[in-house]
């Protein structure tokens, strides 16, 4: 199945899924993808799961993207704005217990599936957008732009900027949103260029 110097590395990554919660164990799947180790720059290996031939089944869910030129417009004129990006992006979402079987991939300790989002799902960008959508709706365009994991808190006048990122926030905690503090940026100013 695989050679035998991966599979040890192998094994550490799905040790890891398994201890984040994001995947378990699963008997008799009816679909079944394969792991395609993939070589980081540091030696180590990716596990990423081929799911060609399950996007390929699936219907395309046709939820827009927003185009990134609009979003960057929207924040003109604001005295503060905040950039954060979402921690592990997908996985914050959790996959419908109908359509976790369909995650299913084969490794060296067993078959397991994935309980949130994976990468690799062809509608993961546009589930993520709907999530942040019905999440933000009554906030968006004022107060927050968002595109998939990245999220722009844009406050008018620079006082109230404190208040609107509560706001956020608060949001985030009630949908146990979790996002990344080393790719965040709070209340930066607009320059005059």
């Amino acid at each position: 199945m695989f050679r035998p110097e991966l599979v040890l590395q192998i094994e550490v990554e799905v040790n890891k899924l398994i201890e984040t919660g994001f995947i378990r164990e699963v008997k008799y799947p009816s679909w079944i993808s394969n792991i395609v180790p993939v070589n980081k720059k540091n030696g180590q290996i990716r596990v990423c799961i081929d799911f060609r031939d399950l996007n390929k089944a699936c219907p395309k869910d046709d939820f827009s993207l927003p185009i990134i030129e609009l979003m960057v417009d929207a924040t003109t004129g604001h005295e503060a704005m905040s950039f954060m990006d979402g921690s592990s992006r997908y996985n914050q979402i959790r996959m419908s217990p109908n359509d976790e079987e369909c995650t299913a991939f084969r490794t060296p300790k067993g078959i397991y599936c994935f309980k949130v989002m994976p990468f690799g799902l062809k509608n993961a960008n546009a589930t993520y957008q709907h999530a942040m959508q019905n999440i933000f709706d009554d906030m968006l365009h004022k107060s927050v732009e968002y595109y998939v994991d990245d999220l722009v808190v844009k406050t008018k006048s620079r006082c109230y900027h404190l208040e609107d990122l509560r706001i956020v926030f608060e949001m985030l905690r009630k949908f146990d949103l979790k996002m990344n503090p080393l790719k965040c940026a709070f209340e930066v100013t607009s320059g005059n260029s």
